[in-house]
Parts: C-alpha cells; sequence; structure tokens
C-alpha cells in the first residue's frame, strides 16, 4: 500500500511559490493595516485598497531585490576592484531607487486612496512602511524556518 506524503518537501515548486508569495502578501497587508491604523503619516482608505497595495508592493519588492541580485551576481563575476565599487553603486542606487519607483506606482494607480505624509512629503514615512514590511517578512521566515524538522 503506498503511504500518504506528507510534508512540504512534497510540494510542487509553483506550491511553494503560490503559499510563500500568499504568505507575503498577508504579512503586507497585516503591517500596512496596522500603520494605518496606529500611525498618523499613513492612511489608506479601505481593506481592498490596502490589499491591492499589499499586492503590488510585494510584486515591486521582488522585482528590486531580482533586479539588484542580477546585477550583484554579475560583478562578482567579474576580477579586480571596479566591479566591486560598481556593484556597492548599483545596490545602493536599485536598492533606494526601487523605492521612489514604488512610491510613484502606488501614487499612479491608487491616488488618493493610500496616502504618506509627514517629513518630507510622506518619503520618511513610505521608506518606514517598506521597511517594517521587510523586516516582519524577515521574522515571518525566521519562525518559518526555525518550526521546521532539521
Amino acid at each position: 500500500m503506498e503511504e500518504k506524503k506528507q510534508g512540504l518537501e512534497y510540494f510542487s515548486t509553483p506550491q511553494k511559490l503560490f503559499v510563500g508569495y500568499t504568505l507575503a502578501i498577508l504579512v503586507d497587508l497585516t503591517v500596512l493595516n496596522l500603520l494605518d491604523e496606529f500611525w498618523q503619516y499613513v492612511s489608506i482608505s479601505s481593506f481592498i485598497v490596502s490589499l491591492g497595495a499589499a499586492i503590488l508592493l510585494q510584486l515591486l519588492l521582488k522585482l528590486s531585490i531580482g533586479l539588484e541580485h542580477k546585477l550583484a551576481n554579475y560583478f562578482k563575476s567579474k576580477p579586480g576592484t571596479a566591479p566591486k565599487v560598481y556593484r556597492g553603486i548599483t545596490t545602493y542606487i536599485i536598492l533606494v531607487g526601487s523605492k521612489f519607483v514604488m512610491l510613484a506606482a502606488i501614487d499612479f494607480v491608487f491616488g488618493d486612496s493610500v496616502l504618506f505624509s509627514g517629513p518630507y512629503n510622506g518619503i520618511v514615512a513610505f521608506f518606514g512602511v517598506v521597511f517594517a514590511i521587510m523586516i516582519s517578512e524577515a521574522i515571518v521566515g525566521k519562525i518559518y524556518r526555525a518550526l521546521g524538522d532539521d
């Protein structure tokens, strides 16, 4: 009799990606709504808007991190000091510059339904949101790995 397969190692790659991205979006959604509730510099008009913003932020975060990794690997493969300097510069430009792209995308898609206010016309609040999301995702990831069988 065939034994029933259990455990994450028996999930297909698409299933693992689906669960991972769903969890990341739920973490983003939670962070956005907590900051909307408890920080006057973040204002989101409704839950459905925050869900859309969480999905958009997750997509843009993954794209910017993927681009940064791709360029970093390119420069790692090159010998010498100059590629290391270029890697540092491009990493900084992508990781900081992508936040402004995200802010513009949120503004374009949601307009006044998602507002970041406060110092520097809300840029500080937006960076705070992104850092809170990244920290929260890292914490959830650490908990997930700590619960593993290994």
